[in-house]
């Protein structure tokens, strides 16, 4: 594919990166992550004024772009498209706002249980698929994972390890738990839905 000649020697070093990262070098995955994570981090907060928000949006973001990481064309920068799938990911996730507080308080109504009413927006669809899935099923699915992916499934959502609490104990870079996380997310999702469970 023929590279935009009028891009900086950054925007080109990110073409490579990409490419890398599409043939399955994880280390690109995360190297990309650490380049972008905190000016797409402050771009979101001053968006949404919220950090914690801003730090699943963050999250989001970088799981949308390297899911279609190979739709990406080097006619632009790789910043440039990666600053456009965050923006509008995060502008869907203002819209979608009003719409999920009114959902949940009418799902809450009845148990009488409060709800912190933002984290309905902070789900991408592998997100609310895995945290729906019966325990049985989760099991299941997991174990068709390969090893260092099934690994980090179970500690983030059998056992609830932060990212931080991950890296510790894998002794791993946090963006390469994080970019591996996305991936491993990815598959578990293409999994559950191959098997005929939809979202809720």
């Amino acid at each position: 594919m023929e590279v935009n000649p009028n891009l900086s020697n950054k925007a080109k070093y990110d073409y490579k990166l990409v490419k890398l990262a599409i043939d399955g070098d994880e280390q690109a995955y995360a190297e990309l992550m650490d380049r972008y994570r905190d000016a797409i981090y402050y771009m979101l907060l001053k968006m949404v004024n919220n950090k914690n928000d801003a730090e699943d949006l963050t999250i989001e973001a970088f799981g949308k772009a390297f899911r279609s990481i190979h739709q990406y064309t080097p006619k632009y920068a790789f910043s440039t498209w990666l600053f456009k799938i965050a923006t509008n990911n995060c502008i869907d996730f203002i819209r979608k706002q009003k719409a999920n507080l009114v959902s949940i308080d009418q799902d809450e109504k009845e148990d009488e249980v409060v709800t912190p009413p933002l984290q309905a927006g902070t789900l991408d669809p592998e997100e609310d698929m895995i945290k729906n899935q019966k325990v049985d099923l989760m099991w299941t699915v997991v174990d068709k994972l390969k090893p260092r992916y099934r690994n980090l499934i179970k500690l983030r959502y059998f056992k609830e390890y932060s990212y931080e609490e991950i890296a510790n104990e894998l002794d791993l870079p946090l963006g390469t738990v994080k970019a591996q996380l996305y991936r491993a997310r990815e598959l578990l999702y293409n999994l559950l839905k191959n098997k005929g469970h939809h979202l809720k």
